[in-house]
């Protein structure tokens, strides 16, 4: 029997070769160290922009007029806060636009809360209180407003109080003045407060009758 050897191929080894500048895989690594640096870039960039924003200096009620003579302006950095929901300076105010909710002190003044004054519901009415209130009732404060009635004379000749009945809730201080501010009516401090057009002829007859109205500051709501 004969036996055949086969003659193989030596192997031959690979030798590393060192990449050219045309190599795939580097031209792939240096487009991504580049993207990584700029991407880092953009975004320290994004951190350190700032806009211009509107800020309210005092308590802005329901029905004022809102002018940029009275605001405040803020530096914001975008990345901290969405800037379209709020009035830029850039952009400026509408012409003749009023608040429609309470904006506090310091706070940034949002699209919403703006608009003209036929968008109101709510009207001020004027409340005299024969007690001075509390230091904390200022505008933008919320009562509850109460109808309290004149006793009547029973027939046995004594006077009978009645129960005071609760007018509405949570109501909005617009404006408050004291007796030693700049108006002073009768000593007493008046309080103008919004009342909403559907129930504004309930107040109006309680203010104008025989009772008295009476405002109660809802806890945690004062300036």
């Amino acid at each position: 029997m004969d036996t055949k050897v086969l003659d193989l191929a030596t192997p031959v080894a690979n030798r590393w070769r060192r990449p050219g500048w045309r190599d795939p895989r580097l031209l792939a690594g240096v487009a991504m160290v580049a993207g990584s640096v700029a991407l880092g870039s953009w975004v320290v960039q994004g951190a350190e922009r700032t806009t211009q924003v509107y800020v309210a200096r005092a308590a802005l009620t329901p029905g004022s007029a809102v002018e940029a003579s009275g605001l405040g302006v803020a530096q914001v950095r975008l990345v901290d806060v969405d800037v379209a929901r709020y009035v830029t300076v850039a952009d400026g105010l509408p012409q003749g636009a009023v608040a429609l909710r309470v904006v506090a002190p310091g706070e940034l003044v949002p699209r919403s809360a703006l608009g003209s004054a036929p968008d109101l519901d709510v009207r001020p009415v004027a409340i005299t209180m024969a007690v001075a209130p509390s230091a904390d009732l200022a505008a933008g404060s919320l009562v509850d407003l109460w109808d309290v009635p004149a006793p009547t004379r029973s027939t046995a000749g004594t006077d009978a109080a009645a129960l005071p009945r609760e007018l509405a809730p949570a109501l909005t201080v617009a404006q408050v003045r004291r007796p030693d501010g700049a108006f002073v009516t009768g000593g007493s401090t008046v309080v103008y407060v919004l009342v909403p057009t559907e129930i504004l002829p309930t107040v109006l007859a309680a203010v104008a009758g025989d009772g008295a109205v009476q405002l109660v500051p809802v806890p945690g709501s004062g300036g």
